[in-house]
């Protein structure tokens, strides 16, 4: 197929998708109107992006946008800072807060994304929950795709005390949870054991839809704020959001036992969190409109694309099933040379921190490996599909999709 009829076929894909599109401009409004209304509640002024140091007792700046970040979840209290290094980071803290030697893990939601294989300790790792005497047991999705509430239930016992819900697919082939369809789950645990805690890897779902799982009595949601938290502006950090008690216990674990939240500076400004903060709703509608292209063509193409262009999202992730190594390389470097920053690189798999696989990754960032600025990435194993995220704004999310399908097309044809 020539580079023209591309461009016709990424022309059909916008003409099909208008209502789609549509309805992610609805949620965009949505959440745009709840955050300008947090920002008003909580009189967000200029003196909220002063620099602090020290210890940062009394930092405005951070308490109100923990309280903004708590207020928008629809939560007791929350975490909302840069010493959150990452997401896996953030989910670790969270994990170590809440559990306690000779406690149980209860992975509802299948085996967990790759980085947190390391955190739980599967493989014995230093530091690990395993090493500190948490165990930890998985129970799959059923047939559906969805929570097997039946089987969460029987597998809970006396020593579980968090059950873990991974919203978004990961590395994995299945659909995106929906937060409404988590309130059953919550129900279902709180009612086997009370004192459990629910908690959420909310990573690349905020402002996807609606609600969040908050809004359905999780007790704990957490994220990476360079994914769609921070609206491609954030350069680091990581939210948790639930119930004081959840929050409290992670803090402790955060700091130090008796500190909480009350310490923490931060010398640079703390505008480009606000300023995210506002974006994001904004921001997560571009990534969307990119993923459902992304899908739109594979599809035309003949491809398989998960979700399909069509179907409901929980997450920005859009899976392409590639079915060879030549072919997720080459949609991969597509995406990269179509990237704002080091477009010249030429990425290849590697062995990177925290996988059993080798994995490729595209990411021309302007803040290192931030999900919600258009990347790619992959683990190099059957059956080969490539994971897209991301795009700060659309149009250049369309040039990006256009040149990695270009890109995959010379490998097709080759």
């Amino acid at each position: 197929m020539m580079k023209k009829d591309l461009a016709s076929l990424i022309r059909q894909a916008e003409s099909d998708l208008a209502p789609v599109f549509a309805g992610f401009s609805q949620v965009e409004e949505l959440w745009t109107g709840r955050v300008l209304a947090a920002f008003a509640r909580h009189q967000v002024a200029a003196r909220h992006f002063t620099p602090t140091t020290g210890y940062g007792y009394d930092d405005i700046a951070r308490d109100t946008l923990e309280a903004l970040c708590a207020d928008i979840f629809r939560a007791e209290a929350a975490i909302c800072r840069p010493q959150l290094a990452s997401g896996t980071h953030t989910l670790a803290v969270c994990l170590f807060g809440l559990l306690l030697p000779g406690e149980e893990l209860l992975v509802a939601t299948g085996a967990p994304y790759d980085t947190l294989e390391g955190v739980i300790g599967f493989h014995r790792e230093p530091g690990s929950l395993a090493e500190m005497g948490v165990s930890c047991r998985v129970v799959d999705l059923n047939d559906q795709g969805q929570v097997d509430i039946p089987a969460v239930v029987a597998a809970m016992t006396p020593q579980t005390r968090v059950v873990f819900l991974q919203r978004s697919r990961g590395y994995a082939l299945r659909p995106s949870l929906m937060p409404q369809d988590m309130a059953a789950v919550v129900a279902a645990v709180k009612q086997k054991n009370p004192a459990a805690f629910v908690m959420v890897d909310n990573c690349y779902g905020a402002f996807v839809t609606p609600e969040e799982p908050t809004f359905f009595g999780a007790d704990l949601v957490a994220g990476s704020l360079i994914k769609n938290l921070g609206g491609g502006i954030a350069p680091t950090g990581g939210y948790i959001a639930g119930t004081t008690k959840a929050v409290e216990r992670v803090a402790h674990r955060l700091t130090a036992p008796g500190i909480g939240r009350e310490v923490g500076s931060y010398e640079a400004s703390y505008r480009p969190f606000y300023q995210g903060l506002f974006m994001a709703p904004h921001t997560v509608c571009q990534a969307l409109k990119t993923a459902a292209l992304a899908a739109r063509v594979a599809e035309l193409l003949g491809m398989a694309a998960l979700p399909g262009p069509f179907e409901a999202r929980s997450d920005i992730i859009q899976a392409l099933l590639m079915g060879s190594p030549e072919k997720v390389v080459a949609y991969c470097q597509g995406i990269q040379s179509a990237s704002p920053v080091d477009s010249f690189a030429s990425p290849e798999p590697w062995d990177m921190p925290g996988y059993e696989d080798q994995v490729i990754m595209a990411a021309g960032a302007f803040v290192q490996g931030a999900s919600i600025e258009l990347s790619c990435d992959a683990p190099m194993r059957p059956p080969y599909a490539v994971y897209q995220q991301g795009a700060l704004t659309y149009v250049s999310g369309k040039l990006a999709v256009m040149q990695a399908f270009a890109r995959l097309m010379e490998v097709s044809d080759a």
